[in-house]
């Protein structure tokens, strides 16, 4: 049955999920990453550093939008903020911070997302960029195979309010 504002049918969101399903709830109130679906160590493995990065590019900057929230602020604001914190000189900094921390499965990640850094803006080190990339690509990967890694990691970046 669709409600009246014709977004769920039958407990089910619009995109046909179901919306009481515990997977759907973050595991920590104070980090609220969505839980990735599951998939296969198989697949994992076969994706590219490259697709890895461009998925940890996007739960990167979707944890630092989430630290950024509160105390709410102007959209302006906020993007000053963000901003500050996703570009590559910064992410560069953050995964230094967290190398000593890091597995050696981890650690063959980042070599991996490092060697495929390819092209990059004019205005970058391209060692920079190689690490930017290296860091988007753990986290895409972590976000895949070890979520609660990936949470226990991002908790450890120094993030300024």
């Amino acid at each position: 049955m669709r409600s009246k504002e014709g977004e769920r049918l039958n407990g089910e969101d619009v995109w046909g999920s179901n919306i009481t399903d515990a997977s759907f709830i973050p595991q920590k109130p104070d980090f609220q990453l969505p839980i990735p679906s599951t998939v296969s160590s198989a697949q994992v493995q076969q994706l590219s550093p490259a697709v890895l990065a461009y998925l940890g590019d996007a739960i990167y900057e979707l944890h630092v939008r989430m630290f950024y929230l509160l105390p709410q602020q102007r959209p302006e604001t906020y993007h000053c903020l963000v901003v500050a914190q996703v570009r590559a000189e910064t992410q560069a900094l953050h995964l230094r911070s967290l190398t000593p921390h890091l597995r050696d499965k981890e650690l063959e990640i980042v070599r991996r997302g490092r060697n495929a850094a390819t092209g990059r803006p004019k205005r970058l080190d391209p060692e920079i960029y190689q690490q930017a990339t290296s860091l988007e690509t753990l986290v895409g990967y972590l976000y895949l195979t070890d979520y609660q890694r990936l949470i226990e990691l991002l908790q450890k970046l120094h993030l300024e309010r």
